[in-house]
């Protein structure tokens, strides 16, 4: 342990609402490049039981108050005071070893995760605060008896352990979706790098955004914390994976039944094409990304390319490319422009990283230059490239990660060899195949999917706008199987869903309306002397419903419409052939002429609250039309969803279209636009 020096920050633990130093005294915390002092870090003493308590009981209770609209404004409002004061972070983050470039990725990079999450849940969840999960089950034949799932918010403390690579997105990326789904987190950071999460943390407890409990963070070893997890608790963990299974097997988290997500290391892959040989757009993208991926951050990155496959006939073609890029690289204190490349996070990184060098060179040689001496107090390293000739019969490159800029090359005869051998990772975050031909992407994906939690494909088409091989993003998944830990971190909304207990409920339409708010099928509907499209948000209930009068379709309508749309289909002009048609006794109305028929029975055609109609949901045509029929229709309030930043909102309404025998003819859900409040004497 280094000695802590005078005058050295001590980081400090924000715990049951409070800032508290830990009772040793503490390990001091270098500077990646220079090897000066930068922190002193403890966690000795503290009270963890009390920090989930604090959580589950302040923070929870405070943030299930609120809708998932209203947490998702808070992340938004987060988002941007952490995004104003991103200076602050960037100069914190140079001390790890990063660049501008690979802060930018930690940094802004998070932040902008937290603004993804929060854009995502306020267009796809509803203004509520229990979350409607798939369509409601009838479980009778009179409508009396159904069943619904729903999804609620734990009443525990998401524990989120990270890694010491991204000490800013690694923490915003988990704490996103747990906090929109009203759950409260407690971090603990790699201690390596804690000081930029404790400088983040200072300023999101400063700006007043979150309420007290709902984020909490601990600088320092974990200790007994998950001694303390009950069974509504959630434990996230980045890390290596000998770690990651140590904590999934704690007995804390096997009694308990708690929920575990793991995202740890694995040997991600990068594939040539064979049809991108030397000369053409994919060969140079693929040499391109895969020196981005060994440089970014050092190679410190759970998704960078640990293994690099190519047609056995490119394997000096490509070689010769990434060393001439490697030789252009910059090597340096991050703090200086010109250099493009920092040192690792700590000297015993860069220890760890050599070690596991040494294993991989039981199997492949080191085919790469060394570009320079660097001084002793830095943690430098060049980037390492390995040549393995044989890949199918090794297993060090596909079992050992050197957890820096280190990456092995190796040949491969035809895509079922290349697939196999990216298979050998025994499951990985991601994998990339870089090709212009079809075919060979299809072969590719389908053979590795299973294998990975993420697939990319580079070709000359998607070269500008691709983010990349390495880049996690907030609506994809940022996972995978086997070695990679088997969770799922990010991918939008299934994220939140992790937070979440999901219930299936059970009754009367009636009851499941209450507790959904929503109005279901076989519940009571409810109209008064107002048509429903004069009501404003303040004014509509669920329930609401307008039954119409009649309308007679023609023959003339059928053809009117054929001609006016152009829509003229057999069914509708040929008596003959529509007979002919297993579904039709004749000619039939379209089923277009029967939604727009159904809009003129109950659409209110005075300026008011309606604002406009966005869409139509879950369209089906149950019935044929023939000319002679009559159609009504009865319109029900289904589901009300005020914009939380807006003075409008949405209103699912329910939409049945019957004949004279009262035969559904045609179900939907009708979307408007409805202003929040709209005065009657109101004029154009």
């Amino acid at each position: 342990m280094t000695l802590v020096t005078q005058n050295v920050r001590v980081l400090e633990s924000w715990l049951a609402g409070r800032w508290q130093t830990g009772k040793g005294e503490g390990k001091a915390l270098l500077d990646a490049s220079t090897g000066k002092p930068v922190a002193s870090i403890d966690a000795s003493g503290l009270d963890l039981g009390e920090a989930l308590a604090y959580g589950r009981e302040v923070g929870g209770k405070a943030l299930r108050k609120m809708t998932y609209h209203e947490r998702a404004l808070m992340l938004k409002t987060l988002a941007q005071s952490l995004m104003e004061n991103k200076e602050l972070f960037y100069e914190e983050s140079f001390a790890t070893g990063a660049t501008r470039k690979d802060s930018w990725i930690d940094i802004e990079g998070g932040i902008g995760t937290l603004f993804a999450f929060s854009s995502k849940a306020r267009r796809e969840m509803p203004n509520t605060r229990v979350f409607v999960e798939g369509a409601v089950e009838p479980l009778s034949r009179d409508d009396t008896f159904s069943g619904q799932h729903i999804l609620s918010a734990l009443r525990g403390t998401a524990v989120h352990i990270n890694a010491f690579n991204f000490p800013c997105w690694g923490m915003l990326e988990k704490v996103a979706p747990a906090l929109i789904a009203g759950v409260p987190c407690l971090v603990k950071p790699a201690s390596q790098t804690a000081y930029v999460t404790e400088r983040m943390v200072r300023h999101i407890q400063e700006s007043g955004i979150l309420p007290d409990g709902a984020l909490q963070l601990l600088c320092g070893s974990a200790g007994d914390l998950i001694d303390h997890v009950s069974d509504q608790d959630v434990v996230t963990f980045t890390g290596s994976a000998s770690t990651g299974q140590m904590l999934r097997g704690h007995p804390a988290i096997i009694r308990n039944s708690v929920r575990f997500t793991m995202e740890a290391d694995s040997l991600n892959a990068a594939v040539l094409g064979p049809d991108a040989k030397p000369g053409e757009p994919e060969f140079d993208l693929f040499v391109k990304e895969v020196v981005r991926e060994m440089t970014a951050k050092a190679g410190q990155k759970c998704t960078a390319i640990r293994r690099i496959f190519v047609p056995r006939a490119s394997v000096s073609a490509v070689a010769e490319a990434l060393n001439q890029r490697f030789a252009r690289q910059v090597i340096g204190d991050p703090r200086q422009e010109t250099v493009t490349m920092g040192p690792l996070a700590s000297l015993g990184q860069r220890q760890e990283v050599l070690e596991r060098v040494a294993d991989l060179k039981t199997e492949a040689e080191v085919i790469s230059p060394d570009t320079g001496a660097f001084p002793e107090e830095g943690a430098f390293a060049s980037p390492i490239l390995l040549h393995c000739d044989k890949p199918l019969s090794s297993d060090a490159v596909h079992s050992v990660e050197a957890f820096g800029p280190v990456a092995t090359l190796m040949p491969y005869d035809d895509l079922e060899e290349a697939v196999d051998l990216t298979r050998k990772g025994k499951g990985s975050l991601v994998a990339s195949v870089f090709t212009n031909d079809p075919s060979v992407a299809e072969e590719m994906v389908l053979g590795m999917a299973p294998f990975h939690g993420r697939v990319m494909i580079g070709n000359r088409q998607s070269a500008k706008s691709s983010t990349g091989h390495g880049s996690p993003l907030p609506m994809l998944v940022h996972g995978g199987p086997g070695r990679a830990g088997g969770g799922e971190e990010l991918g939008g909304i299934r994220a939140i869903k992790h937070y979440m207990q999901r219930t299936a409920i059970q009754g009367a339409p009636e009851f499941l309306g209450a507790v959904t708010g929503r109005w279901v099928a076989g519940a009571p509907g409810h109209a008064d002397s107002r048509h429903p499209f004069r009501k404003s948000l303040s004014e509509l209930r669920t329930g609401d419903r307008l039954t119409t009068k009649s309308r007679t379709v023609t023959l003339e309508d059928i053809e009117h419409f054929a001609e006016f749309t152009g829509d003229t289909f057999y069914a509708h002009m040929d008596e003959d052939a529509a007979r002919r048609n297993p579904f039709f006794e004749g000619r039939v109305a379209h089923g277009y002429l029967i939604v727009s028929f159904a809009a003129g029975l109950f659409v209110d055609p005075d300026e008011g609250p309606v604002l406009a109609n966005y869409g139509v949901d879950n369209l089906r045509f149950l019935t044929p039309v023939n000319a002679g029929d009559d159609l009504k229709v009865q319109l029900t309030a289904k589901e009300i969803s005020p914009r939380i930043s807006a003075d409008y909102g949405e209103v699912r309404w329910d939409c049945q279209v019957s004949n004279q025998k009262d035969e559904p003819v045609a179900l939907y859900d009708v979307l408007t636009l409805v202003a929040k409040e709209w005065p009657e004497n109101r004029t154009s």
